[in-house]
């Protein structure tokens, strides 16, 4: 094999790798490569067969040529995945779907010398990028520390400017596009195959095991149309065979190959050397073993039934993978192509490739957004459904960030670009689905494990058949028909799908829906969790603090109230000040007036003359040091809201109390329901607050939630997880910020919400993509159900192969009728995940 070698660069002492597999067709093809890869020294690599991809960790010394060369040492081809190289946590990372789900900060890094990098990277540093090589060649690329890239040439006069990123570094690069392509070409390949052996076959099958059909000199031509399907149709099962032998090695091709070349071979020896080519010949067909004069005994139906079988389920298997992974891959592929770029005033369409951070761009209304970034100029209903699963398009001005591949649906925004290529939050997403993906669940390695030695035991069970029904029979015929249906019924295959395939088809589902699952063993931990601590702010409420009640003194008019105290805190920039003079603009459609000789009071308000009245608005201290007296109904308002968690802002003008504004961080719309969701689902929902007691308490009150904790430090707040599962408690943790990260780390399952800080993301095991606490319900869920599929699935895998040898052993199945079998086991693995697919 030709070999294009990159540079070599020493390695980091934990360099990662990505391959993708060729020639693997079952299971334990899988389960070799993986062993052979671990046998390196300082390799640590696990091989998934639905996704044909090795994840490989190495040490200093090796390099990605070593662990190519020894992939192909084992008969199989490898080809390192070209996508942008993942940076060191210490950059941070984060999903932010703020407003129309924007990011800020990204755990990924990309090169910028207009190559795109194989994915290996380091604890520290990423690989030097390395160009994609050509298919039928070896690439290697620098694994561990990197040179500095080289810089980008300078982009031609009027193109837009670029950083030399090209497309590659999109969701959809152009090696991506290849692999489908090739994988679609395949599949083509192997219908042609299909149809043209089935053709040939039906007559054959038909001639066997209807007699009527069985004309004079009828076996020589079933011979004449099962010789193509056996030699051509199962050619891919022979040179697999061939190659594996090679190496020393057996797999699922080696038992199709070895059964139904002996069927063939010994109608051949039948039919030239034997009884079986005389005219007249008739030829009887039992579902079970039969004993017969073996010189006259033909088993073209089944060497011809049973490859044709075999490819229809190959086939099937195939085109239910590619089904399985749709969902990934229309992630990948939602992005924008091309984007109209502001250079100079002038609008230049460009290729989303060449954009660089703080480029600005136009979305026009039915354009996609091309990358993430900030809305600087315009505003507009932005539909953000393809990453969050929100079919509400959000409501977006100047200031609001915005995510990469939302759909702007109404006005026209410029945007100023914050996160290009590998560090948006689409290109986060894939790669965070990739990864569950490429994860094993505890029961998919014991799975493996049996694959592994699958293929010799059941080529040891299919000696022994045979060698047993000669001593107890006497009848080669019957012992060589028990041997060949022993070969063809094992199906280690079905093993290898029963976990990729549910992991495949429920994390795509689930990053449609805005749910990012991490890994398998987090689909374990979902159903053991019987505890769910809710974090408040930002979890529970809107992390944002909203006006609510108005309580007006007699003879003034609510209008007035909102008017003039809206338009004072307007020039305010104090959080509480925010809500006040947002929540009044909102209730007075004719706008707030302007405010004169704006005073800040320090620690207890804001004072200054508007429409020529002296107001003040603050803590009710402001206004009694003033002089001023709240009536009693003012005063009793300002205590409900102390007793309801809510802060009271006393408003006056002209030296007379006029109101009391209600302010408070809102209770999500969605929360209560979420939390009734939750509790359905066997859940006990807490609450968990730095906040006092009393805002706590009237949150929990508003939700439905029994059990607080407030006042709780940040520092405390994993303390607080640890006592309830010393208690015996398997607990879950909800939450959005920097002093949420420690207890969702520490929680037996920790739901970080996109919306929230890098250190919460980077800390939980399910992403909550939109923010929306009712997710967390959907993704426990889900996770349910995947894992409930994959136990299905290895039920079945494991059931079917338990129950078909010993039937196959003892001559209760014709070998036609295994391969059957055998064909559609695989077959009903992948379409039991595919159900999935469905999930709401």
């Amino acid at each position: 094999m030709v070999s294009t070698t990159a540079a070599e660069v020493p390695a980091a002492e934990t360099s990662q790798a990505e391959l993708t597999i060729g020639g693997m067709t079952c299971a334990s093809c899988a389960a070799r490569v993986e062993k052979k890869l671990n046998r390196m020294d300082g390799v640590t690599a696990t091989v998934n067969y639905a996704t044909e991809k090795a994840r490989v960790s190495f040490a200093d010394g090796t390099t990605l040529d070593d662990l190519v060369a020894t992939v192909e040492k084992t008969g199989y081809t490898a080809q390192p995945v070209a996508r942008a190289a993942d940076a060191s946590r210490a950059s941070g990372s984060s999903l932010h779907t703020g407003g129309t789900g924007g990011t800020r900060g990204t755990r990924g890094t990309r090169g910028t010398d207009g190559t795109s990098g194989a994915h290996v990277t380091g604890d520290a540093h990423q690989a030097a990028p390395a160009t994609a090589p050509a298919p039928g060649t070896r690439a290697s690329a620098a694994t561990g520390t990197a040179r500095a890239p080289e810089p980008a040439a300078a982009p031609p006069s009027g193109t837009g400017g670029t950083n030399g990123t090209d497309s590659a570094d999109q969701p959809d690069t152009p090696e991506e596009d290849a692999a489908d392509r090739a994988a679609a070409g395949a599949l083509a390949v192997l219908r042609q195959r299909l149809l043209v052996s089935a053709v040939l076959s039906v007559p054959v099958v038909l001639m066997a095991m209807v007699p009527a059909l069985q004309f004079d000199n009828w076996q020589w031509l079933s011979l004449t149309l099962a010789a193509p399907v056996v030699i051509w149709g199962g050619l891919p099962f022979h040179r697999a065979t061939w190659t594996n032998l090679r190496h020393g090695a057996a797999t699922m091709d080696t038992l199709v190959s070895v059964g139904t070349l002996a069927a063939f071979g010994w109608s051949l020896w039948a039919l030239f050397l034997g009884d079986a080519g005389m005219p007249g010949m008739r030829h009887g067909f039992d579902a079970a073993v039969s004993r017969s004069d073996p010189s006259s005994t033909i088993y073209l139906e089944v060497a011809a039934g049973v490859v044709s079988f075999i490819l229809l389920g190959r086939f099937l298997e195939a085109r239910a993978k590619r089904k399985a992974g749709a969902a990934l891959r229309a992630l990948m592929h939602l992005g924008a192509k091309d984007v109209t770029v502001l250079r100079g005033g002038t609008e230049v369409r460009v290729p989303v490739g060449r954009l660089v951070v703080g480029d600005r761009f136009v979305v026009r209304p039915g354009e996609k957004i091309a990358t993430d970034g900030t809305v600087v100029e315009g505003s507009s209903a932005v539909d953000a459904s393809m990453l969050t699963g929100e079919s509400v398009p959000l409501d977006t001005t100047t200031g609001d960030s915005v995510a990469g591949a939302t759909l702007n649906v109404s006005g026209r925004l410029v945007v100023e670009a914050s996160r290009v290529g590998g560090d948006t939050q689409l290109a986060r997403m894939a790669r965070l689905v990739e990864d569950a993906q490429n994860g094993k669940a505890a029961a998919q390695r014991l799975a493996d494990r049996i694959s592994a030695v699958f293929v010799p035991v059941v080529l040891l069970i299919a000696l022994g058949t045979l060698v047993a029904w000669l001593l107890a029979t006497d009848d080669i015929t019957a012992s060589f028909t028990a041997a060949v249906a022993v070969l063809i019924i094992a199906c280690p295959c079905a093993l290898g799908l029963a976990t990729p395939t549910a992991l495949m088809v429920g994390t795509g589902r689930g990053a449609q829906l805005g749910i990012l699952i991490k890994g398998p063993e987090v689909l374990e931990t979902t159903r053991r969790v019987d505890t769910v601590v809710l974090d408040k702010t930002g979890t529970i409420t809107t992390g944002r603090m909203t006006l609510g009640a108005v309580h007006a003194a007699a003879g003034t008019s609510e209008a007035d109230l909102l008017r003039l105290a809206g338009a004072l805190e307007h020039a305010s920039e104090h959080p509480l000040a925010r809500a006040v003079a947002t929540g009044a603009a909102e209730r007075t459609p004719a706008g707030l007036p302007s405010v004169e000789s704006f005073e800040n009071v320090p620690g207890l308000g804001v004072r200054g003359t508007v429409e020529g009245r002296q107001v003040m608005a603050g803590r009710p201290k402001l206004l009694a040091d003033a002089g001023i007296t709240l009536p009693p109904p003012l005063a009793d308002a300002v205590a409900g809201a102390a007793e309801q968690g809510r802060t009271a802002v006393a408003v006056a003008w002209d030296g007379e109390a006029r109101g009391v504004l209600e302010v408070a961080d809102a209770v999500k719309d969605s929360s209560a329901a979420a939390v009734a969701e939750l509790r359905a689902l066997g859940l006990r929902p807490i609450l968990l607050t730095g906040d006092n007691r009393a805002v706590a308490d009237a949150v929990a009150r508003a939700v439905g939630i029994d059990e607080v904790y407030a006042e709780v430090m940040p520092e405390e707040k994993a303390d607080v997880v640890r006592r309830l599962q010393a208690e015996g408690r398997s607990v879950a943790m909800v939450g959005d910020g920097v002093n949420d990260a420690a207890a969702l780390a520490v929680a037996d399952l920790g739901l970080s919400m996109g919306t929230g800080t890098d250190a919460a993301i980077e800390a939980g095991d399910l992403t909550l993509v939109r923010g929306d606490i009712k997710v967390a319900a959907d993704a426990i869920r889900l996770s349910r159900r995947t894992l409930s599929t994959i136990r299905s699935n290895l039920f079945w895998a494991f059931g079917y192969n338990v129950a078909a040898l010993p039937l196959a052993a003892f001559g209760l199945l014709s070998p036609m009728i295994a391969g059957a079998a055998m064909a559609f086991s695989s077959v009903f693995v992948v379409m039991n995940s595919l159900r999935l697919r469905s999930f709401t």
